[in-house]
């Protein structure tokens, strides 16, 4: 979740399904990498007799070093005499070689294809609704979840964070202040867990924390020893915008945090990863860092009770949707577009665990159309509904149902208008962090009718398009969802829905 920031996502060009095996590619390790994928390495080099049985123990150390090195001799892919960079590292070549007699299939720890591939078990026991109560709007959140706490399973307040140099931050005062103080013991009373989260969104500052292991473990104790003073039920970890290269150490983070909390709940909040036939256009070159991911979803789901999926933020991104869906589109989260993020997440993640994130808010664009069914959509602000409710009867145009389900609608702004944009009130703030504001995307056709000037495009989440994400998570026998965010400004039907 960014806390300050409009959500979007790089896009591509337009795209469809590549054949299965199209994505070997997985990150290179080398000495002091950690992780499942070691362990897959591992594993082969022990299945070839290059590494003793039971040294399996998901660390590059010297032993697995020595073992890839001789592999590599062997295989007469590099050796000592040869003075090229490698050696001893397990690359592309390497791990294809290793996986061409039964060992690492390269990809399959952390998959991005949802292609022919087995999924966790579904969810056992009751589903549960839970959700991020906001910071910024904290009267109007509080007063709007109290009288429903009884349909909630688990509230999330968007209060803490962490300082540069690694430290936990009370940024409203959820320790000491009202009304966190009564809207806390109440939600205990009435039996629900209290789960803060911690919003972090540097991922410079996060990789230099989490890799210096003083740092790393003095964060470990600084939450567990706030959520156990505090008498909180366990924490929601929210970490965002992270390098690729921080995954094993924000696994270990994990790993450290989960040892710590005891009986207290770790719930961990992650950005919805997207399968690669839905990144990339067919017949396109897949780059050789389109695995690189920055978390680990096997250590997640070690080291996490609860596992929030952010699907939503999803704009221009899905090229394979994009090409199919008429224009305008830029949904927050299109049905189609969310169920294959689920899909991809539960081959590695506990359906028992995996709660499917749900917004409750929406945006505008300003949309160019560039003929042959091309458009470029500039995004310009996240909002609450009732700024389209009262947008709509300004222009005196009737929301529609968009291509994504959702409720939006199309007008001709004036220059003023454009300028002004919601009120306080109306605008509001997202969980993920914003990438490029703009893109040019290609889509089906027009869903309405288009005028060939710039014009505006309005879209939102409403109580219906809510109903659509609840009974998909049921349908995918997940453990539940989690909307954001309770602030008193979304659909006040979605209540009828939450149960």
């Amino acid at each position: 979740m960014k806390y300050v920031s409009f959500a979007a996502l790089l896009f591509a060009a337009a795209l469809v399904a590549l054949p299965h095996g199209a994505f070997a590619a997985a990150r290179s390790l080398s000495l002091g990498s950690s992780g499942s994928d070691v362990v897959a390495l591992q594993n082969a080099l022990i299945a070839k007799g290059y590494l003793a049985s039971g040294k399996n123990t998901g660390y590059f150390g010297s032993l697995t070093e020595t073992a890839i090195k001789k592999f590599q001799c062997d295989q007469k892919i590099i050796c000592a005499s040869d003075a090229l960079a490698g050696y001893g590292i397990a690359g592309p070549k390497t791990q294809a070689a290793l996986g061409s007699a039964g060992g690492v299939a390269a990809g399959t720890q952390n998959p991005g294809s949802i292609t022919g591939r087995s999924l966790t078990g579904p969810a056992t026991g009751a589903f549960e609704i839970s959700g991020w109560v906001p910071d910024w709007r904290l009267a109007s959140a509080t007063a709007d979840v109290l009288p429903r706490l009884s349909q909630l399973k688990s509230v999330m307040p968007f209060a803490l964070s962490v300082s540069d140099d690694g430290k936990l931050i009370d940024r409203t005062g959820i320790t000491n202040k009202e009304p966190w103080l009564s809207f806390i013991a109440e939600a205990k009373r009435k039996g629900v867990r209290v789960v803060p989260t911690v919003m972090w969104g540097d991922g410079e500052a996060i990789h230099r924390i989490l890799s210096n292991q003083t740092k790393r473990i003095a964060l470990e104790d600084e939450i567990a020893h706030m959520v156990k003073a505090q008498g909180w039920d366990g924490i929601d970890i929210d970490f965002e915008a992270k390098r690729h290269e921080t995954i094993d150490y924000f696994s270990t983070f994990l790993k450290g945090l989960y040892s710590r909390m005891g009986n207290k709940w770790v719930y961990c909040a992650i950005e919805a990863r997207m399968p690669l036939e839905n990144r990339y256009s067919p017949g396109a070159v897949i780059p050789p860092d389109a695995l690189d991911f920055a978390n680990d979803y096997n250590e997640i789901n070690k080291y996490c009770d609860r596992v929030e999926l952010m699907a939503y933020d999803q704009g221009t991104i899905d090229l394979r949707l994009n090409a199919a869906r008429t224009a305008p589109y830029a949904p927050v989260a299109d049905p189609g577009w969310v169920e294959t993020v689920v899909t991809l997440a539960a081959q590695n993640i506990s359906k028992n665990k995996l709660i499917v994130g749900v917004p409750t808010y929406g945006y505008e664009y300003t949309v160019t159309p560039l003929g042959s069914g091309s458009f470029r959509y500039e995004r310009l602000w996240a909002f609450n509904p009732n700024y389209a409710i009262q947008l709509a009867v300004q222009y005196g145009v009737t929301p529609v149902r968009t291509s994504a389900n959702e409720l939006g609608f199309t007008y001709n702004h004036s220059s003023a208008a454009l300028a002004v944009g919601p009120s306080f009130s109306n605008t509001t703030q997202t969980q993920q962090d914003s990438a490029p504001t703009t893109s040019v995307i290609q889509n089906a056709g027009a869903q309405t009718d288009t005028p060939v000037q710039t014009f505006n495009y309005v879209t939102w989440s409403d109580a219906k398009a809510i109903a659509d994400k609840v009974e998909m998570a049921h349908r995918l026998g997940v453990r539940g969802v989690a909307v954001f965010s309770m602030g008193g400004a979304e659909d006040q039907g979605m209540w009828s829905i939450l149960k």
